[in-house]
């Protein structure tokens, strides 16, 4: 069937839309970092009742002692071991939260008035993000995916519908701007170097697997993108924590100072990995049932499934350094990034650069 040039028209120009609203939205989360609210410390709070209660417990202790002798001392000494067995286990249950709880505590302070433009203009730039995909795969008659410009289109929208879950559950809007700023580089370069016109697919992709194979990928990719910045931030918290701990002035502190704990950031990340990682293992074995059903043979080390299986191997390698006490923090964040990195070489390096049975890149 012939291409709809008016549908075709229509999708670049909702592209075009959602790159200026997304780019506002980007100016928004950063009037946030430089003018909204500070992070709450919630520790604190609730860490000073105990602290007055454990004085007063200390000062009704010393007068029962002071006024009924021995036989009332060793009272005060059995209801101070008391006490301090229940300070030891509130301090454990504390520690236990912050440390391996089920979910990231959420942020105590309330989204402000620049959070909240930000937020809204990010889901008007979804609208139109998810209706130009739409409307491009109405235009051509097929899955708005064959080639790399509508894929990197793909991955963005799926990232931003990523950090919208993560506000919903956690209220993680403090990764807006920098979960926006790889979304519209990525958008630009699809609007400019990327930009390929609507039209029929590829033979070799005439197939229903690529509704299942490709949309995994997408899906997994666009989680591990924000899994990607999450850890960066968590790098820079990191860092701008033991600089404070050290007496050495960020220069970031600013910035910092409106993000969570690292903790609370690398739990984040690597909850995210944790979702995407079986995603991607499906998109892998679904292109090797494709690649037998096309070509005759579920695996040949082309060189698109070699740097996916490398992709998959190495997010397997983080997730278990997470699971080996030695590895957690900096070190497993590191082998994460370099996953992303192989993700991405797989995406730009392969399609545009080395030649194999999936160069689908549809740039001339």
């Amino acid at each position: 069937m012939p291409v709809n040039i008016g549908l075709a028209r229509l999708s670049d120009h909702l592209l075009l839309f959602t790159v200026v609203v997304y780019s506002l939205a980007m100016l928004a989360y950063a009037g946030e970092l430089a003018y909204g609210r500070r992070r709450v410390k919630a520790a604190a709070p609730q860490r000073e009742p105990e602290l007055a209660l454990a004085r007063a417990s200390a000062g009704a202790a010393t007068a029962v002692t002071a006024q009924a002798g021995d036989g009332a001392a060793s009272a005060a000494s059995t209801a101070d071991s008391a006490g301090t067995a229940g300070g030891a286990g509130t301090g454990g249950g504390a520690g236990t939260a912050g440390g391996a709880g089920t979910a990231p505590p959420r942020p105590a302070a309330p989204a402000g008035p620049w959070v909240r433009a930000a937020l809204a203009l990010t889901a008007v730039g979804l609208s139109a993000h998810v209706l130009g995909i739409l409307t491009r795969g109405l235009a051509a008659h097929r899955v708005p995916w064959g080639n790399m410009y509508e894929f990197v289109t793909a991955i963005t929208c799926g990232a931003v519908i990523v950090y919208l879950v993560l506000v919903l559950r956690y209220r993680a809007h403090f990764l807006g701007l920098f979960v926006m700023v790889p979304v519209v580089l990525g958008l630009g370069l699809c609007a400019t170097v990327l930009y390929t016109a609507a039209g029929p697919l590829m033979p070799a992709l005439h197939s229903y697997w690529i509704a299942i194979h490709v949309t995994a990928a997408v899906i997994s990719s666009g989680i591990f993108m924000v899994a990607a910045t999450t850890t960066v931030l968590y790098l820079l918290a990191d860092r701008h924590a033991r600089l404070v701990a050290a007496g050495v002035p960020g220069a970031v502190g600013g910035i910092m100072r409106r993000l969570p704990q690292p903790q609370v950031l690398d739990r984040l990340a690597y909850r995210t990995v944790v979702f995407g990682f079986p995603i991607w293992t499906f998109a892998v074995i679904a292109g090797a049932i494709w690649a037998d059903q096309a070509w005759g043979r579920y695996w040949g080390w082309d060189p698109k499934e070699t740097w996916a299986f490398i992709t998959w191997v190495v997010y397997a390698g983080f997730l278990h350094a997470r699971a080996t006490a030695g590895w957690r923090g900096r070190r497993a964040a590191f082998i994460q990034l370099v996953a992303f990195g192989c993700l991405m070489f797989n995406l730009v390096g392969v399609n545009l650069w080395v030649t194999g049975l999936h160069s689908y890149a549809g740039i001339s």
